[in-house]
């Protein structure tokens, strides 16, 4: 029997494309869905680089997806600014190359594109703290949010050449399994050395005073699933931003792994832990995914901080 949905998730491996083939794998339509994750992890089928158009195209051609789901990035912008010259191959080459390939290839696929809040950049100024919608200008001040702004602008034009795309511009997001060069596993992985008597109670910190519109990946990638599930009849062709549409201090989220860890902890603020451009609030309004997918987020912060904090506590406290 044919499977109802084939969805190809490029960078399964990662942080979100893990959280991206559980929530897949576990939804009651799996009897009808042929999955097919691409990275370098254990559990993915085919690791396939997006620069090469020919790997590529050959993907494409042998699996026939109704959907792809393109997570593979240089995802870290402090990782974009250490070498533009990837981050450009792989964030805007790596991404025509795929859409490209899909209008080749599979005309019929959907191509889920994901962005990032961080394609906004002065707009977040311009707003002066108010939600920004996704009719703001794209005005990147990092490398990372250039790149990103660059492919989502391709993909929008090459919905005129017939591509089936929807584009998600996710705002802040973490959860367990996410690395420390993000800044809540950053807080989390310190206090649990504390924790574990690994390191002096002393926590190093960035900026404190920014305001962000954080996420749970669990809510994140609930949106990516029903995009390639094909929900949202409306949806190609449109772009949507993924926020809770509240902004919180960063200090807030410190205080809240502080006060669950019970321990007195120092704060102090590290040079190498500031971001070379930081902008005050960026906070997103998320209304036009509620009314074409019905996607409303579902975690708690706090929930999701507490999340977080318990898988760096198993990180560090598992055997070695």
């Amino acid at each position: 029997m044919t499977a109802q949905h084939r969805i190809l998730v490029t960078g399964a491996s990662g942080f979100v494309g893990t959280w991206l083939t559980r929530t897949l794998r576990e939804l009651p339509v799996n009897s009808g869905l042929e999955l097919l994750p691409s990275g370098r992890g254990p559990d993915c089928e085919v690791n396939f680089d997006v620069t090469d158009k020919k790997a590529v195209t050959d993907v494409l051609r042998n699996f026939r997806p109704t959907a792809v789901v393109h997570l593979a990035a240089i995802a870290a912008p402090q990782e974009a600014r250490k070498d533009p010259t990837q981050a450009w191959n792989v964030n805007f080459h790596g991404t025509t190359n795929l859409a490209s390939a899909v209008l080749e290839e599979v005309p019929n696929c959907r191509f889920i594109f994901v962005g990032s809040s961080e394609t906004y950049g002065q707009s977040f100024a311009d707003a002066d703290g108010d939600a920004v919608g996704e009719d703001r200008a794209l005005k990147p001040m990092t490398v990372y949010g250039a790149t990103k702004a660059a492919a989502d602008i391709a993909i929008a034009q090459m919905f005129y050449d017939g591509l089936r795309c929807i584009r998600f511009r996710p705002f802040n997001h973490t959860g367990p399994g996410q690395a420390e060069n993000y800044v809540v596993p950053a807080f989390a992985s310190q206090i649990a050395r504390i924790e574990a008597g690994i390191v002096p109670p002393v926590i190093e910190v960035g900026n404190l005073s920014a305001y962000r519109d954080f996420l749970d990946v669990r809510d994140v990638v609930r949106a990516y699933a029903l995009a390639a599930l094909g929900e949202g009849e409306d949806a190609d062709g449109k772009v949507f931003n993924l926020a809770s549409g509240h902004a919180v201090e960063v200090r807030t989220v410190l205080d809240i792994l502080v006060r669950l860890s019970a321990r007195d902890i120092d704060v102090v603020v590290a040079p190498d832990r500031m971001r070379p451009v930081d902008i005050p609030t960026a906070r997103g309004d998320a209304s036009a995914v509620f009314r074409s997918l019905k996607w409303s987020p579902q975690f708690q912060l706090e929930d999701t901080v507490s999340a977080v904090l318990s898988d760096w506590r198993d990180r560090i406290n598992a055997p070695r």
